[in-house]
């Protein structure tokens, strides 16, 4: 359909009609996205006439009145949705507005529905976790309406069993996403916390399933930053360690299986002990700090190992970034701000943000006062031509780059704290 064509719709009032239609007329619908599938100006121009008239409150009106045991009303929610995707693509911006128009609301009412798992529960699952992508609105609205809940009693299935299909694989992959989105707001950790979301992650982590991957991207949500406070004390209270450093000394195979790389994996389990270096206090951070002690200091050898291989990635990426910009200098260009963040991002990927995660456990392990602990990173760091000069350097360049997203008081105090750490390494 033209632009000028939808133009002549909007004008002939056929978007009151499609209103009027939710309203009266009780069949289900398929045949809807179209209009929205077509040209970009277009189907803006539209969107636009339909959020004036709450459509997603209509839409989500209509599916309420479906009886999804009846194939042609379960595949009218089926379109329903895929319109409401179509319009999000367009605007993101509509989320926070259709949540709150009833379809967050609606959306966890389905999923928890106990019926047999279909395409339907897939695709509310979907468009949940778009709903939650970047958007602090719709992950407070969640956990208003006991969401955490919702979503931690659907994972908890897959505790001891796993997914049956590749289509449940992906509806729990959306649900653990969905679940870190949510961790991103500082009062969806108490509810986390609250909901006994620790032991569920904890069991998953020890059951050994397809479920331990998400599991552990979760913990790494619910523990960073000063917000992972309560979480990071009531792990340990869990005996979370017992399970976190077995899964820090090795990457399981079942892991790259379960759809996560060996680097995801250790990125993951770096990061959960590096907010419990951050956060832990008192008898909590001795028993963590006790186990780089246990077994001849076998996880120092292990954090120095994991070191020196994530330090030759970087040097890699670091000489190829180096090549690219002499190019670029070379040909009279200039390297403008722009070009220097997308190099610094590709270093971050290349295994950098890993490399910083580990020189900070290092920093933290050897101002902890643990003789033993501070002997062998030196000693491993000499034996194997490793600087603590490029261990500041890099501690260095992270303090620089903290602060997006951050407010001015977190980034000094973290900045004072780490360089606290970095001139007494």
């Amino acid at each position: 359909m033209a632009e000028n064509d939808v133009i002549e719709c909007v004008e002939l009032c056929l978007v009151q009609g499609f209103q009027r239609y939710l309203i009266f007329d009780n069949r289900p619908y398929g045949s809807k996205v179209a209009y929205v599938n077509e040209g970009e100006e277009g189907a803006e121009i539209l969107i636009d006439a339909l959020l004036e008239g709450q459509v997603v409150a209509l839409l989500v009106q209509n599916m309420e009145r479906l009886n999804e045991q009846v194939k042609e009303e379960a595949d009218g929610v089926y379109n329903t949705l895929a319109i409401i995707e179509n319009m999000a693509e367009f605007r993101p911006g509509l989320c926070t507005e259709a949540a709150q128009q009833g379809l967050m609301q609606w959306l966890l009412k389905r999923i928890k529905v106990k019926m047999p798992f279909d395409a339907n529960k897939l695709y509310c699952s979907e468009i949940l976790a778009i709903l939650l992508q970047n958007n602090d609105g719709t992950r407070g609205l969640l956990g208003e309406l006991d969401g955490i809940d919702v979503l931690l009693q659907q994972l908890s299935v897959f505790k001891r069993h796993n997914p049956s299909t590749p289509e449940e694989q992906e509806m729990m992959e959306n649900l653990f996403d969905a679940l870190c989105s949510c961790l991103m707001l500082g009062a969806n950790r108490d509810r986390f916390l609250k909901g006994e979301g620790l032991q569920l992650m904890n069991l998953m982590l020890r059951e050994k399933k397809m479920s331990r991957a998400g599991a552990l991207k979760v913990l790494d949500h619910s523990m960073i930053g000063p917000e992972g406070h309560d979480n990071c004390h009531k792990f340990v209270d869990i005996l979370g360690l017992r399970t976190i450093f077995p899964l820090f000394m090795k990457t399981p195979k079942k892991m790259k299986k379960a759809g996560i790389s060996e680097k995801e994996h250790e990125e993951h389990a770096c990061s959960i002990i590096a907010s419990m270096l951050r956060n832990l206090k008192a008898q909590q951070r001795a028993r963590l700090l006790s186990k780089f002690t246990e077994n001849d200091c076998e996880k120092v050898d292990r954090l120095m190992e994991m070191h020196f291989k994530y330090m030759e990635s970087v040097q890699l990426a670091d000489k190829r970034i180096e090549g690219e910009k002499h190019d670029i200098v070379r040909r009279g260009e200039i390297l403008d701000d722009g070009m220097e963040e997308e190099f610094y991002l590709r270093r971050l990927d290349a295994g950098l943000f890993v490399l910083q995660l580990i020189c900070y456990i290092m920093m933290e392990i050897c101002n902890a006062g643990i003789p033993q602990v501070h002997q062998r990173v030196h000693q491993i760091l000499n034996l194997r031509g490793g600087s603590t000069k490029v261990v500041r350097h890099i501690m260095r360049e992270y303090v620089e780059n903290i602060g997006n997203g951050k407010n001015e008081e977190f980034r000094e105090n973290e900045h004072r704290r780490i360089m606290e750490l970095v001139e007494n390494f």
